[in-house]
């Protein structure tokens, strides 16, 4: 996945308005600063990049996470790791979840829906 700084001020140009809102359901915000002047998102394909968006190597300093408070508000690379790896879980969902799709609609089915999870996830 690709790590992202966006500034507040390019939030607007990135994501739309309100009343115009730009589809970027394949972002997952995982961080912000204490005083919500720029944030870390993460992507799969790599974006254009515009006035107030950096793609990132890693996890700069001054930000909380906020993508699993339950996990505390300190954000590094490892933990960047770790919401990558839950992000897939999540995505594929229980092997229980798995196995009552394949029983009630067949292999085939589940083989869809695997792919295309597979393309929606970082390589």
């Amino acid at each position: 996945m690709k790590l992202y700084k966006i500034l507040a001020t390019a939030c607007v140009d990135y994501y739309g308005t309100m009343d115009n809102p730009i589809d970027r359901s394949y972002t997952t915000t995982i961080a912000q600063t204490p005083s919500c002047d720029a944030f870390l998102f993460v992507c799969k394909d790599e974006q254009d990049v515009l006035e107030g968006l950096t793609l990132l190597s890693s996890v700069p300093s001054g930000f909380d996470f906020t993508y699993c408070q339950e996990w505390g508000l300190t954000i590094n690379d490892a933990v960047l790791a770790r919401t990558i790896l839950d992000m897939r879980r999540k995505a594929y969902g229980t092997w229980e979840s798995q196995l009552e799709k394949i029983n009630d609609d067949g292999i085939d089915s589940w083989k869809e829906d695997i792919a295309a999870v597979k393309i929606s996830l970082p390589k």
